[in-house]
């Protein structure tokens, strides 16, 4: 007879995923993981049903004779599950996970020894169908842990998921750059088309659960060699339910951002901070229910946002007011138990206004208005899902999607005021500016981009005995319009000191001249379009009860082009097939224990933004005498100062255009190929007890391919190559066009094409490479209504010769274009990469003191980046790279005597050969208080991020010289450091 505790723990069934060994412990994924699934073992014959507890939905199948069952595609949530006249079992479905409930002939759990009880819930400890790494965190968990209310927050609770110091920012996963990443919501991708470092933003409130990939997932995911976050949004159901929530983050409660100084005692670059601030307030509503009962539901959601952070410099503020909306819906069409139509709507288009004053900083006295500036992103974003569950082994998925994004900034005074500046050597001889110089109140240019994404997907799966067939293909068309020029005449004046007799642009400076003015016109952005394409196919078979395979298979196309119809690059289904390999061992048999491990290949397409530079770019400088200054007036700006344009010298210097190709076939290689990463992992995962649970795995990748702007200036047979940028494979074979032959010229780059300035030395470029080896250990204790813990270490080496389509190192931001092989000089050394964190410790818990008090806390600790000096010359070369951290990359070899001399001696450094940055330390900690009375739910989390204040340099300046022999002042002093303390105020009430 079985005992009470016996009985409550069969009928009190819920799975629930929790974060036990997350990054071991996630299922393959389906449909881009917007659902999940349930199965396992029960009696030959008998009906399984699931009724969603929320909408009614119901869902049945008939166990097979081998006693196995599985029902799939289903969105996440709770479910009452019975087997035959068994008693009802609650179980919870998993964001892109399936969840195993293996029942006894009385249709009970006969699994227990697998699984935690924690009053009505059992959660699985280790899941033996699982071949990926991937962490699932979900509202219940977040609303414990001081987690901050953004995506990348989320993320960053994952194994080898870091944010990058780059000055662009973003997030690496193992070791990948930031521009490797990928990011669906619903199943719709909301990446950024354009440069991929980026994603539409939706409020935290908004979503239900999050799953982030870093590894291993399956073939329906591509386009991604870094990781992917994947989230879906919350539902109605037959309940109707409201809220509200509000965010506090007044400025008061946030410690000052440090001033940094140079080692001279000169201010850092970014100016003063420690007078800056920001107060931000969010109100949050929101409400669900059934529009009609069992068929029809709905979640609807309004978030404004008002945020007015302050900007305070040496000689000027920023004040700005930003206050947005949005709104997002979820429609769920319930036809009938076998077919479910899904629709998602959501804006996130925001704006922000910024008014610029004059400002002294030593008075601390804000000044006359000098203008505005305006920001916009954003776009409207809609998805359409039909399911179709056609027999209980065929079900049928399609998708049709849009996602928009938009990035302007302008000045209500772009039509009136041209950019007026100078440079310290025109200060250094005249003087500090006295009247305002230009009526422009940033001094930038005027940009705009606009991108949509289409994107349609169909999914397949088919059960047929031991095998789960899933196949499918996506279709994305991705669009961007991009657009930057100077404001006003569309010309930036630069006032600069000058030599008369000097040589200047080819004509010696008029006899007389003091200064000069360099005029400078900047135009560049046109329609893109890329098409890219996808089918796969994946078996998922039960080789034993205990043996799983995951056999997969995936083939990407791509066609890059600009709105004339023009080809700028193209690759085909043959050009990048991924395959993908992945096995779970249920090493007991009981689900206590598993050996898991998968390898597969990962693509990355082109981006936008390559094809966008090959358009065409005017950039043009023109030189004059300076004669002067004259007074003019505007009416926000007032009194300004002109300058006066003397003498022309010399013709217009256009060196600096890049004309459209006449031929693209002189501009791309007939022969590119994209690039790709092999990645291979190996995982053990123990459930110690049905609290404690333990696990490690092993990660290698490896990327040995780039596609890059590349300098070609000598190819064997055709003379046409002078100094070109042609896109190709450095360090591979490349076939390009020969104008002056009219045919197709080969040859190996990694032998020739690059000729070196002065000595004539002939050679190529290096193989890229790119290495992440992991070793990964994880500890967790389930959460129990009482307490919960999890704790992971990281040992992790990340080195090569290429970081990934961005540089980091120098913040070049540009996917594809960036300074690698501008030169042989920047790829030849191969060591440690930016993204280098050898060591990361990450510890995550929270607990119940009682029904009304809780806690949390979060630490990550991770070892700095590598420091690695650039140089501006190479052994044999007179061609050299510009004194800037965005010039050119730079070379290894630093002058150490004889500088001026092609002849010069020079020292080979490696990378990080100059030490590594300090660790980087985030402690976070919460308390929530709970109203203690049934019925109300009414919460207040006060959380504090970076309790510590620490804030650790996390990049440095890496140009080491500014001419041969000369060295930087500020080399290896930082450029970026962590935010200081905040704290935040959330309350909820729910009803």
């Amino acid at each position: 007879m079985s005992t009470a505790p016996s009985r409550l723990r069969k009928s009190a069934l819920s799975i629930a995923m929790g974060l036990c060994l997350a990054s071991l412990a996630a299922a393959p994924a389906f449909a881009q993981s917007a659902t999940g699934a349930v199965a396992g073992r029960a009696a030959a014959g008998e009906q399984v049903t699931l009724v969603n507890t929320a909408t009614g939905a119901s869902r049945s199948v008939t166990v097979n004779s081998d006693g196995t069952y599985r029902i799939g595609q289903l969105p996440p949530g709770d479910y009452a599950m019975t087997a035959g006249t068994g008693a009802p079992v609650n179980v919870n479905v998993s964001l892109g996970g399936t969840t195993t409930v293996n029942l006894g002939s009385d249709g009970g759990v006969a699994n227990l020894a697998a699984v935690e009880v924690v009053g009505s819930r059992v959660i699985n400890r280790v899941d033996v169908r699982s071949t990926e790494s991937a962490t699932n965190v979900t509202r219940e968990e977040l609303a414990r842990l001081p987690v901050d209310q953004s995506l990348g927050s989320v993320a960053m609770l994952a194994p080898g998921v870091v944010s990058s110091g780059a000055s662009f920012g973003g997030l690496s996963f193992g070791g990948s750059s930031v521009a490797e990443n990928a990011v669906y919501i619903n199943g719709l991708n909301v990446t950024d088309p354009y440069r991929r470092q980026g994603f539409s933003s939706v409020p935290f409130a908004f979503y239900q659960e999050f799953q982030v990939k870093t590894g291993g997932y399956s073939a329906e995911f591509g386009r991604s060699t870094g990781g992917v976050i994947n989230a879906v949004t919350r539902s109605g159901g037959n309940e109707f339910h409201a809220g509200v929530e509000l965010t506090f983050e007044p400025s008061a409660w946030a410690s000052d951002k440090e001033d940094h100084f140079h080692s001279d005692g000169t201010v850092d670059e970014r100016s003063y901070t420690s007078r800056d601030y920001n107060s931000f307030l969010k109100a949050n509503l929101w409400a669900s229910g059934p529009i009609v009962k069992d068929k029809l539901f709905f979640f609807a959601m309004y978030e404004k946002r008002d945020s007015s952070p302050k900007d305070f410099d040496a000689n000027v503020a920023f004040l700005t007011e930003s206050s947005n909306d949005f709104w997002g819906a979820k429609f769920d069409w319930r036809i009938n138990d076998d077919h479910l139509v899904e629709l998602l709507a959501f804006s996130d288009k925001a704006d922000s206004a910024t008014d610029v004053y004059f400002y002294t900083w030593a008075a601390g006295s804000l000044d006359r208005l000098k203008g505005d500036s305006i920001s916009n992103s954003g776009g409207d974003n809609w998805s359409l899902t039909y399911t179709g569950h056609f027999t209980d082994n065929f079900v049928a998925k399609a998708m049709y999607g849009v996602n928009k994004r938009s990035a302007v900034n302008s000045s209500t005074q772009d039509p009136d005021c041209s950019i007026v500046t100078r440079s310290s050597n025109y200060t250094a001889r005249f003087g500090a500016e006295t009247t305002p110089e230009g009526c422009h109140p940033t001094d930038g240019s005027f940009n705009s981009r606009y991108d949509k994404r289409e994107a349609m997907r169909l999914d397949f799966e088919w059960t047929l005995g031991s095998h789960l067939l899933r196949f499918g293909m996506d279709h994305e068309t991705l669009d961007s319009d991009s657009l930057t020029l100077y404001p006003g005449d569309g010309v930036s004046y630069q006032a600069q000191a000058a030599t008369a007799g000097a040589s200047l642009n080819g004509t010696t400076i008029p006899a007389g001249t003091t200064a000069i003015i360099d005029a400078r016109r900047y135009i560049t952005g046109t329609p893109v379009t890329t098409e890219m394409q996808a089918f796969y196919v994946e078996d998922n078979w039960n080789v034993t009860p205990n043996l799983l395979l995951s056999l997969g298979l995936r083939a990407d196309k791509f066609h890059n082009k600009y709105s004339t119809g023009v080809t700028f690059a193209s690759a085909d289904f043959g050009d990048m097939i991924a395959p993908r390999l992945g096995f779970s061992w249920d090493i007991n048999g009981d689900g206590t224990t598993k050996l898991f491990g998968n390898a597969g290949r990962y693509y990355l397409p082109l981006t936008n933004k390559l094809a966008d530079y090959f358009a065409g770019t005017t950039d043009e400088h023109t030189y004059y005498v300076l004669n002067g200054w004259t007074a003019a007036n505007h009416p926000v700006a007032g009194t300004y100062l002109l300058p006066i344009l003397g003498q022309q010298i010399g013709p217009v210097n256009d060196d600096g255009n890049v004309s459209p190709p006449e031929d693209f076939r002189t501009a791309v290689a007939r022969d590119l190929k994209m690039v790709f990463q092999d990645e291979y992992i190996l995982g053990f995962q123990q459930a110690i007890n049905p609290e404690w649970s333990w696990g490690v795995n092993a990660t290698y990748r490896e990327v040995t391919r780039a596609v890059e702007d590349v300098r070609i200036n000598n190819v064997t047979g055709c003379p046409w190559y002078s100094g070109d940028f042609p896109v190709i494979n450095p360090g591979e074979t490349t076939t390009l066009w020969c104008p002056d032959t009219q045919d197709w010229v080969t040859f190996d780059n990694s032998e020739e094409g690059y000729k070196a300035l002065g000595s004539g030395a002939l050679t190529g470029y290096k193989k890229p490479k790119r290495t992440y080896k992991a070793l990964e250990f994880q500890l967790d204790r389930a959460w129990d209504d009482k307490w919960t813990f999890n704790a992971s270490y990281l040992w992790s080496k990340s080195e090569g010769n290429i970081e990934g389509p961005v540089n980091s190192d120098t913040g070049y931001a540009d996917t594809n274009l960036v300074q690698f092989y501008d030169h042989p000089a920047v790829n030849e050394r191969y060591g440690v990469l930016f993204n280098d964190s050898r060591h990361q410790i990450k510890l995550r818990g929270s607990f119940k003191l009682n029904e009304m008090w809780s806690f949390g806390a979060t630490l990550s600790t991770r070892s700095g980046g590598p420091i690695t000096a650039f140089g501006v010359r190479w052994p044999n070369d007179n061609r050299g790279f510009g004194p800037g951290e965005f010039s050119g990359g730079g070379s290894g070899w630093l002058c150490v005597a004889n500088c001026s001399s092609i002849n010069r001696e020079l020292v080979f450094t490696e990378r990080g050969a100059f030490g590594r940055m300090p660790w980087v330390t985030n402690v976070g900690a919460n308390v929530t208080w709970t109203l203690p009375v049934e019925g109300v739910d009414l919460k207040a989390r006060f959380s504090v991020f970076n309790l510590l204040n620490s804030q650790t340099v996390v990049n440095v300046h890496t140009r080491y010289e500014s001419t041969a022999g000369t060295r930087m002042p500020y080399f290896g002093e930082g450029t970026g450091w962590q935010s200081p303390r905040y704290m935040q105020l959330v309350v909820t009430y729910n009803y």
